[in-house]
């Protein structure tokens, strides 16, 4: 089967301007490469820089001017252009961002979540969601600047959702979140994927990255340097790359060991 989403050998570079009216091209993402599968979990995991929000950025085309792309990206099958990505988001992709502040301050959560329908479907469908994530249906008459950051990180998960999109890239969703919240939105995760759904799940966390996910893809200074089942990151055993194994490694259950000679920051 046709995996829903890949991303083959993808580069991201910005332009700055040095002195004078010189130009230096910095890269962020040298060679990334992933596939996402219908009725899947896949987990994205590195350090703090590695540039894993580039790419959620990137599927959506929402990286700024200066930045200068190579390699592909295709979505079942076909390439995802920009011109596809705008007729495709908030409808068969969603994007759940890192920031809270992708919520539209002018806008009630209601009719953000809805996107502006007003049928009695529509309505019962943004109860259910919201419910779902433990908020109640006075929260649709609240403006974004009168929730919690809790209470928004939700709300951007169930605009997410509302029409059950065939691939959500949820970028780190789970921070501010308790447990118990945290809990049921993972849990939404894997029966979305059972629904079919793909799921890249963006995060550096990668205890929350192997209980959710089917297979773990894990990056490092902008490459990818390995693609695996997550059942191999329960015991380590299987693990072969240096960098896979350090990061096993250095979890608490294994004694947090830190191997000089392969950083894990």
């Amino acid at each position: 089967m046709e995996p829903i989403l890949t991303a083959d050998h993808l580069s991201v570079a910005f332009t700055r301007y040095g002195r004078g009216l010189s130009r230096i091209a910095l890269s962020a993402l040298t060679d990334l490469s992933l596939t996402v599968d219908a009725g899947r979990v896949t987990a994205l995991v590195g350090g703090s820089g590695a540039g894993k929000s580039l790419l959620a950025h990137a599927v959506f085309h929402l990286l700024p001017r200066n930045a200068h792309t190579a390699g592909t990206i295709c979505y079942d099958g076909a390439p995802l252009t920009p011109a596809r990505a705008r007729a495709l988001r908030g409808r068969e992709i969603s994007l759940i961002p890192q920031g809270i502040t992708y919520l539209d301050p002018m806008m009630k959560v209601g009719p953000q979540v809805r996107r502006g329908r007003r049928d009695g479907m529509s309505r019962a469908r943004c109860r259910e969601i919201l419910a779902r994530y433990g908020l109640g249906s006075e929260v649709e008459e609240l403006y974004p600047f009168e929730l919690s950051g809790g209470m928004a990180r939700r709300v951007l998960i169930a605009c997410a959702v509302m029409d059950s999109p065939r691939l959500i890239v949820a970028d780190e969703p789970t921070p501010g979140l308790d447990s118990q919240t945290a809990g049921r939105v993972l849990a939404h995760f894997q029966e979305l994927a059972e629904q079919g759904t793909g799921v890249l799940l963006i995060t550096h966390d990668l205890e929350l990255a192997r209980t959710v996910a089917h297979k773990i893809v894990v990056l490092r200074e902008g490459r990818t340097v390995d693609e695996v089942p997550a059942a191999l990151f329960q015991t380590g055993e299987g693990l072969t790359h240096p960098y896979s194994r350090a990061l096993w490694q250095a979890m608490p259950e294994n004694g947090l060991i830190v191997d000089r000679e392969v950083s894990v920051l």
